[in-house]
């Protein structure tokens, strides 16, 4: 018997995984966000730039579920969408590692990657501790995290590896879209690539990626794309294989020559 493996031309899948579409947010008197509209696409990595108070930030918040908009539209894989919390942002697929990382310094990296999931045994009465350590050991190899061993107190740990167990523990949800905010701040040079090779990891795995940094000289070692972020909308989208560093600064702090925001900007 023979299959057919021909493509559903009938429901080909969504063509992006994730999309803002004229997002709007104002605080007071102040419009965080003017219409913004950013789409990713499955498997990317999108840097998310922009000077303080650009909207990058609110933005993500926002995709993430966070911070409810005022208006405009979210969809995950071509449907509609809307998060009154980030649970439920990420039940629909968005995960978010923040700044700070959220991990707890006196637990080990187990407990850390289960922390309010962990697998029990004896009817739900006891933490299943074997089973929780070889779980976090096959997770962490397959996202090839070099950590020699699940029961390190996280404080015990460098800046780098506290932040790729962070990231680890979003990826465990398995997320389509992870947003990082600023992972690779603070790090020294060889910990700066050990997070970076993990997001390669991570996309390669199918995951789209949003990182939102200052430093800007990692974004072109990974990032596909960079969209540009000024006075609470989408400057420019910019493909970050033909793209100088010079350029992208010139469009953060707005002096390019094209002064236009562009409020509807999406994927090429």
């Amino acid at each position: 018997m023979t299959s057919d493996t021909r493509p559903d031309t009938a429901n080909p899948p969504p063509q992006y995984r994730a999309e803002m579409i004229d997002i709007r947010k104002r605080y007071g008197m102040i419009d965080a966000l003017r219409g913004v509209t950013l789409r990713v696409r499955p498997g990317e990595v999108v840097g998310l730039v922009g000077d303080n108070a650009a909207g990058k930030s609110t933005s993500m918040k926002i995709l993430s579920g966070a911070v409810i908009p005022d208006s405009g539209e979210l969809r995950v894989n071509g449907a509609r969408v809307a998060f009154s919390a980030p649970r439920e942002a990420r039940d629909a697929g968005i995960g978010m590692v923040y700044q700070d990382l959220a991990l707890c310094d006196d637990l080990d990296v187990a407990a850390n990657l289960f922390l309010g999931r962990e697998p029990r045994r004896a009817g739900g009465l006891l933490l299943d501790k074997k089973r929780m350590h070889a779980e976090a050991r096959e997770h962490l190899d397959a996202l090839r995290i070099r950590i020699p061993l699940t029961n390190i107190a996280v404080r015990n740990l460098s800046g780098g590896q506290r932040q790729a167990i962070a990231i680890a523990r979003a990826v465990s949800f398995d997320p389509q879209v992870l947003i990082l905010d600023e992972p690779t701040a603070a790090l020294a040079v060889t910990e700066v690539e050990t997070v970076l090779e993990l997001i390669r990891t991570v996309s390669a795995r199918g995951v789209s990626v949003i990182l939102i940094t200052h430093r800007l000289q990692d974004l072109f070692r990974v990032c596909d794309r960079l969209t540009v972020m000024y006075e609470g909308a989408v400057r420019r989208d910019l493909d970050a294989r033909t793209t100088s560093l010079e350029e992208l600064v010139s469009e953060i702090v707005g002096d390019s020559h094209d002064h236009d925001h562009d409020h509807g900007t999406e994927a090429a």
